[in-house]
């Protein structure tokens, strides 16, 4: 059986706040909610049972909330409710959750980021003719076993390389000559990162798409790949064939007497497992450094 951990349960609708309201646990095979309204912070033990038969209540009475061994979701009073509904899937407590990405302010409001394995989760729970809900992180494994759901925790796990900065040629830049940018290989390199839970694995995989470099001087240049590394031998008035710029002015009047680059790599992410696939919100890594660029000055002999 999959144990879910304490998480915050407080809504706000129509500027009134909402308490998740005690209900009795339920050992059954199917799963139970158990909400303490008195915690500090109000919050639900959910548990997702694994479909078997031992002990509790069978599927379809009263308590059996989740899904049954006949493949049907089922309220905490056993009525069959619809798997999925409007983009998200029952969980044991009858109400239904999909993967969310709140805004900073939204989770500030709600006490910040938890510690730990975890994800935010919209939280509906339908009435006769209304639902109410909000934001809540639920944390350990998700609520429901929806390979979207395990799309998100794969996300969350994977690791993506810093975004290592080579400007070329190397030293210090000249103005009106061309500068090559390029990423260490080791920065744009795909990734992946595997979500499981008894019977469901889903990988999510991160590919690198765009580049975008800030070079200090207020301009912005946008590539599509890691850029080319320059060699020497290379004509220097050249310019890069797929990453480049050229400084117009030097950075002798700026602060610290050095321009600051950074780029943002954009990763885009998807998701593929138990027949499905997907995508996720996307993911961003960055790098930075100084570099001067000075005046070219002419020789006379």
């Amino acid at each position: 059986m999959l144990k879910l951990m304490r998480f915050a349960t407080t809504v706000v609708l129509a500027g009134t706040v909402l308490l998740a309201v005690s209900t009795p646990a339920q050992a059954d095979p199917w799963g139970d909610t158990q909400c303490d309204k008195n915690h500090s912070a109000p919050g639900c033990d959910v548990t997702v049972g694994d479909g078997g038969g031992n002990g509790g209540s069978s599927g379809g009475q009263a308590g059996s909330g989740g899904r049954g061994g006949d493949g049907k979701c089922r309220n905490p009073s056993g009525q069959e409710i619809p798997c999925e509904r409007d983009g998200a899937w029952a969980g044991a407590d009858g109400c239904y959750y999909a993967p969310a990405d709140p805004s900073p302010s939204t989770i500030a409001a709600l006490g910040g980021q938890p510690s730990g394995d975890g994800g935010w989760y919209t939280w509906t729970c339908y009435g006769d003719n209304t639902g109410f809900g909000g934001v809540v992180w639920v944390a350990g494994a998700p609520p429901v076993v929806s390979p979207a759901v395990l799309g998100r925790q794969a996300r969350a796990r994977l690791n993506l390389p810093a975004a290592v900065i080579k400007m070329n040629p190397p030293g210090d830049q000249l103005v009106n000559l061309p500068v090559w940018m390029a990423l260490d290989p080791v920065s744009w390199k795909e990734q992946s990162a595997t979500a499981s839970v008894p019977g469901v694995s889903v990988t999510a995989t991160a590919r690198p798409v765009k580049a975008s470099w800030s070079m200090g001087d207020s301009t912005t240049v946008v590539c599509t790949g890691p850029g080319t590394v320059w060699t020497p031998g290379t004509d220097p008035a050249k310019a890069s064939p797929d990453c480049g710029h050229v400084y117009r002015r030097s950075s002798t009047n700026t602060a610290g007497g050095a321009y600051t680059v950074t780029v943002t790599v954009t990763w885009e992410v998807t998701w593929a497992g138990a027949g499905q696939s997907g995508t996720v919100p996307g993911l961003t890594t960055t790098g930075q450094v100084q570099t001067r660029v000075q005046e070219s000055q002419a020789v006379v002999g």
